[in-house]
């Protein structure tokens, strides 16, 4: 058979390649960072691969489950929480200490850590625990707060070789008593206040926030999520009740989610129809087919389908894909949805509860 009448036939393929060539080229790229760091010590050629910007480039893209727990109590440096596969997946200085001054993790995204200082202006820091790379960032314009309620945006392109980043903040604006949003982009090494404002939400009832598709979401305590398109410099409340005090936000199958426990079970309700946030009740058309309803349902975890403690001391800290991570006292369970399965999660012990839980993946993304 010639190979060349074959659709999908690549002239400059070698069909003929080695094991530890299919290796390099096909599989290097989804192993988590610290497998790669020690996977240089193999041979001169795994090390140059590796060690090549464009390589930590193309594992950022593909490397984007999380793999671990960035958790930290109010006073203590913070501790590294494998959730999957501790062997493989770390950091070398997890207390980043490497970091000219002690932190506070503030966000994350994609393998990138957001942090702030303790001393001083309390500047931010963006850095990767496992190469330890950091950058310092100048100074805001807007009143941050002592709690900033931040989301940092970093999303890998196939197209955008050099990693840009975006933070945001959303702050409280005393001279209007409004939300504003401040940004920082690595592109302009700047921040800037948006045009932007949002009436009738209150900064300090804003929990953290998490990003999808280059949009930020802060869950409301009073009830309701609070957006920002960073690509479109425009906000949205979404009318949504948060269900219960323990609701946080997450992905589920790509999507926004927000998920929540109560009466002994997991409830996980994914975004379907933004738009029926702007319209009136007299406009929906109350149709069977017609898709109005803003959240659907996906799956209900009973206690009686685990294991995994769901009681009212259960708190949901970390959603992604399809595995919810909750947090018992200081104790850690992961569920998949998917395989049906949930597990306990080793942490070292701490002396007080943890009060700040970052997702974290494994990534070499470089600055």
């Amino acid at each position: 058979m010639d190979l060349r009448n074959l659709p999908y036939y690549v002239p400059n393929s070698n069909p003929f390649m080695e094991l530890k060539d299919i290796i390099k080229e096909s599989a290097l790229p989804f192993l988590p960072a610290k497998t790669l760091m020690r996977f240089r010590a193999v041979c001169q050629d795994w090390r140059h691969k590796i060690s090549f910007p464009f390589f930590h480039h193309y594992q950022s893209l593909h490397c984007r489950s999380i793999s671990a727990l960035f958790c930290q109590t109010s006073q203590n440096p913070p501790v590294f929480i494998p959730i999957d596969i501790p062997k493989s997946c770390g950091v070398p200085d997890p207390s980043l200490s490497f970091l000219p001054e002690p932190v506070v993790i503030r966000s994350s995204s994609h393998g990138v850590l957001c942090c702030q200082g303790r001393n001083g202006d309390r500047p931010y820091y963006l850095c990767n625990p496992v190469t330890q790379q950091w950058k310092i960032l100048p100074q805001p314009t807007a009143d941050h707060g002592d709690d900033p309620k931040l989301v940092l945006i970093f999303e890998p392109s196939l197209l955008n070789f050099k990693p840009e980043y975006n933070l945001i903040c959303a702050f409280h604006c005393a001279d209007f008593d409004e939300t504003g949003f401040e940004i920082y982009s690595s592109k302009n090494n700047a921040w800037n206040v948006s045009g932007e404002f949002c009436f009738g939400v209150e900064r300090d009832k804003l929990r953290s926030g998490i990003h999808i598709n280059s949009v930020a979401y802060w869950p409301v305590k009073s009830g309701g999520i609070l957006s920002f398109d960073l690509k479109k410099d425009r906000s949205i409340y979404l009318e949504s009740f948060m269900d219960y005090n323990g609701c946080i936000l997450g992905t589920f199958g790509g999507r926004l989610c927000k998920v929540f426990i109560f009466d002994n079970a997991m409830y996980v309700k994914v975004l379907i129809n933004i738009h029926t946030n702007t319209m009136s009740y007299d406009d929906i058309p109350w149709d069977e087919d017609y898709p109005y309803e803003m959240w659907t349902r996906r799956p209900v975890l009973d206690s009686d389908d685990t294991d995994m403690p769901l009681d009212d001391l259960t708190k949901v800290v970390a959603v992604t894909r399809y595995t919810v991570v909750v947090k018992r006292r200081n104790r850690f369970y992961s569920y998949d949805f998917q395989r049906q399965r949930s597990k306990r999660i080793r942490s070292p012990p701490a002396e007080s509860p943890y009060v700040i839980c970052v997702p974290y993946v494994n990534s070499l993304v470089s600055f």
